[in-house]
């Protein structure tokens, strides 16, 4: 069973990726994924991304990446939560 890592990052990451983590960490344990979660700073996540499979961001991208990157707004504002948790299975799954 491969395992995949997600990067999760904010601005500072301490704040809203924090809430974000535990969210992603528990769609991925409820839908059987094995996934590591990784907690991190947008300015990490280039030097992170080697090896990564998913970033999940709750912040803007200041720039492109080479895997795929999502919008993790729905998860603090609560709009859109469960179109995002499919994204993110979805990503995984493929």
């Amino acid at each position: 069973m491969k395992k995949y890592t997600v990067l999760v990052a904010c601005g500072a990451g301490i704040a809203t990726s924090t809430v974000v983590c535990e969210r992603v960490e528990n769609l991925l344990k409820d839908n059987g994924i094995n996934a590591e979660v990784v907690q991190c700073k947008i300015a990490e996540v280039a030097s992170r991304q080697e090896g990564a499979d998913l970033i999940v961001s709750t912040t803007i991208l200041p720039t492109t990446y080479s895997i795929p990157a999502l919008s993790a707004t729905s998860y603090i504002t609560g709009i859109g939560m469960e179109a995002l948790d499919q994204k993110i299975l979805t990503h995984l799954q493929a």
